[in-house]
This record gives structure tokens, C-alpha cells and sequence, in this order.
């Protein structure tokens, strides 16, 4: 597929069905762009359907499964929107850290492909405004799923969730201060059993191969 350069064209890769929930349109809209009249159209579509496809199939898909709907709150970024991000203090990291990341059509440094999506889960949500700490979710899907990276943040408990053919296993959090829960390459410090404390009073996983 060629970027899309007319409305038609757009419409025709947003209606790219990318899992059992999710299309690709869901991912295009940008604040940044909107306000600042930058397309947030990917360079290479094909590239971008295939890691975005990863990413919903292995990790939003049963996520919404789970725990019902799932909130994107950012999702694809056209690099020269992530840049201007990133140069104007916006909340983007810079388009080198980005790629495999929001990026989805540019793989990372170790040429791995990529996708990330800034996220709320409404159920949780609801319970970390109830006093719940992020660790439960956090490690709820570390012991669920293929994720790259994690990184939480205070407002909702957003979090930005990875996927990488090639995934690093790492875990942050912005919320109280910067804190690193896990990082690639190491082990938990809780052990399973305290782990799934945490989350026993969770929904029951339910994976797409479950009816």
C-alpha cells in the first residue's frame, strides 16, 4: 500500500481491520496533530499494519477481552509529528527512541519491528482512583503477556504498551516519582505467588483462543 495522499486513500488504510477489535483507524488521531495541522499518516502503511497488527493481536485484543474496552490514547505517529512532539515539549520522546515505537513503520536500532499505544484500561482505571497501585496491573500483564515494554503514568494510570518481535521485558512508572520495576534482562523481585496476589480478585484471563 502507498501514503496515502487523498481523503479516499486515508479512508481506505483506516478501514484496515488490524485484530478482532481494532482497526487502524483508531490509532491515527493525534492532539498534536489536529492542533497543529500535521498528517498523521505512515510513510510505509504496510510496515505499520503489520507491527500495529502484532500489537492489538497479542496484547489489546486479549486485554479487551479480559477487562472490556480499551481506551487508545495514542497510538501511530508519523515522524515528523513525533518530532515536532518531542521539540516543543509535548510528551514525545525523541524520533530516534520512538522508532519501533509510536513509529510503528520504522523499526528500532537492533532492527527489530515494533508498535507501541498509550492506553487505559476504564476497569482498572476506576480502581487505581480507589486507592489500587499500579504494580498490580503491571504485573498482571508480565505474567499474561508478550509485551516489550511497559511505562505507567499518574493520570488514569495510562500506560504505554509494547510489542517487538524482539521484546526487552521492562517495566516503569512516572507515577511518585521515576521508578523502574523490572528491568530487561532481570527477573522479577516478587515471586509468582506474591505476584498473583496482587491481582487475584482480577477478571479471568481470557486469551482469543478461549470461547
Amino acid at each position: 500500500m502507498r501514503k496515502p495522499a487523498s481523503m479516499r486513500g486515508l479512508e481506505t488504510l483506516g478501514r484496515v481491520r488490524l485484530s478482532k477489535y481494532f482497526y487502524m483507524r483508531d490509532f491515527l488521531m493525534s492532539e498534536i496533530g489536529i492542533i497543529h495541522g500535521i498528517p498523521n499518516i505512515p510513510d510505509h502503511p504496510d510496515l505499520a499494519i503489520e507491527a500495529g497488527s502484532n500489537l492489538c493481536q497479542n496484547l489489546l485484543d486479549p486485554l479487551q477481552e479480559t477487562f472490556g474496552a480499551v481506551a487508545v490514547r495514542s497510538g501511530y505517529r508519523a515522524p515528523a509529528l513525533n518530532e515536532f512532539g518531542n521539540r516543543n515539549g509535548l510528551n514525545c520522546a525523541s524520533n530516534e527512541a520512538d522508532r519501533g515505537g509510536h513509529i510503528w513503520d520504522i523499526r528500532d536500532g537492533r532492527g527489530a519491528l515494533g508498535a507501541c499505544a498509550t492506553i487505559v484500561i476504564p476497569w482498572f482505571a476506576d480502581r487505581y482512583e480507589a486507592g489500587s497501585h499500579w504494580h498490580d496491573l503491571a504485573w498482571w500483564i508480565h505474567d499474561h503477556l508478550p509485551y516489550s515494554e511497559l511505562r505507567f503514568f499518574p493520570k488514569l494510570c495510562a500506560f504505554n504498551l509494547h510489542w517487538s518481535e524482539r521484546p526487552k521485558r521492562e517495566i516503569r512508572g512516572w507515577i511518585g516519582g521515576n521508578s523502574v520495576l523490572l528491568r530487561q534482562g532481570e527477573e522479577p523481585a516478587e515471586p509468582t505467588e506474591t505476584r498473583a496476589k496482587r491481582y487475584a480478585d482480577f477478571p479471568v484471563f481470557r486469551g482469543l483462543d478461549l470461547p
